[in-house]
């Protein structure tokens, strides 16, 4: 029995969330396991009704589940950065959340905008160290609003949180079994000091314990140039959490748009979260035309990480089918289906593999 724990979240983020229960619905009858969900409503509403981003005890109540998934935050009337860093970052952080997952994936059907690239040149996955950098909130301000005024922003970087990542990106790089390269993405010609930790740590790493796997390295600058002109040439990436945060999202435009993007947060040893990594679209709540295939996708990585891989492997098949065969869209209100319909096309597939 898998316990599960559902945030909705904000604006679209609960339709999203009813299309990838929807399909865990089916996934479960069909693959033979069991689960129980319990919903939570917090939140932008939450936030302003009563004035309480999460309760005290949250990350305790969530410690007793076996997963979280997770709907877009982010309110039209709540100012931003309240919700994503009292919501997002703060359960990151309590529940030492320090992989950011993110397969970054060209399925059959989805426009890739890059020129002459298909689904066999769009097949890697980015892991960002999810709990340390700038993130942390290490700094200060003097003299703010004035001329004078400084502000100092550290990032911090250990050697106990960049191994950790390490080690897990070397494993999923073993486990994909494609070009077994780990390619690490940082800054290490100017950034001297962390950027040094993590280049002797990577090849330290490497050459000890995983000489099976060629290790490759690339500035953060470069990176995206061969993002958009060579994304074949990569398998398994690693970097820190700034420069994970923004090399995501340039995956997530070139293996489609947000509407098929998902993520993990992910605790190898404690209770991980997954979402779709898009925002919570307000502009289009109630409509129906929201895509939900980025909730389900991360659905099916919620249930690989419950060690659900058949049920996993059966969703993404479905959803490849949906976008190969149905959709003439991945952007909301122009899939040429409802919300609940692209969910009721990934349940139809998956229904009717053998």
């Amino acid at each position: 029995m898998h316990s599960i724990a559902v945030i909705p979240g904000d604006g679209t983020g609960p339709e999203v969330v009813v299309e990838g229960l929807k399909v865990l619905a089916a996934a479960a009858q069909k693959y033979g396991f069991t689960y129980e969900t319990e919903h939570f409503d917090w939140g932008g509403d939450r936030y302003l009704s009563t004035g309480e981003i999460l309760p005290e005890d949250a990350a305790d109540t969530l410690r007793k589940f076996d997963a979280i998934y997770l709907g877009a935050i982010g309110h039209p009337d709540v100012a931003p950065g309240i919700l994503e860093k009292g919501i997002l970052l703060r359960l990151r952080f309590e529940l030492d959340q320090y992989i950011n997952l993110r397969p970054v994936k060209l399925y059959p059907g989805v426009d890739c905008p890059l020129k002459d690239k298909g689904p066999e040149d769009v097949d890697f996955v980015v892991v960002r160290e999810n709990t340390e950098d700038f993130y942390v909130g290490s700094g200060g301000v003097m003299k703010k609003g004035t001329p004078d005024e400084v502000a100092i922003q550290t990032g911090l970087t250990t050697r106990t949180g960049v191994e950790r990542c390490l080690r897990y990106a070397f494993e999923l790089c073993r486990r994909r079994d494609r070009t077994n390269t780990l390619t690490l993405v940082h800054k290490t010609n100017v950034l001297t000091y962390g950027g040094d930790l993590w280049w002797r740590a990577f090849n330290e790493i490497g050459q000890a314990d995983y000489p099976d796997i060629k290790r490759d390295y690339a500035h953060v600058d470069a990176a995206t140039m061969w993002f958009v002109k060579n994304p074949e040439w990569f398998d398994t990436i690693v970097t820190s959490n700034l420069f994970g945060d923004i090399i995501t999202d340039l995956g997530a435009m070139i293996q489609g748009g947000m509407g098929i993007a998902a993520g993990g947060n992910i605790n190898p040893g404690g209770v991980s979260m997954f979402e779709p990594i898009g925002g919570s679209a307000p502009k289009y709540t109630g409509k129906g035309v929201i895509n939900p295939l980025a909730g389900i996708c991360a659905l099916g990585m919620m249930l690989d990480t419950l060690g659900e891989q058949s049920a996993a492997d059966g969703i993404e098949k479905a959803v490849m089918q949906v976008t190969g065969t149905k959709l003439k869209s991945l952007g909301a209100a122009r899939m040429g289906f409802s919300t609940s319909e692209v969910g009721d096309l990934v349940v139809e597939a998956l229904a009717q593999q053998a």
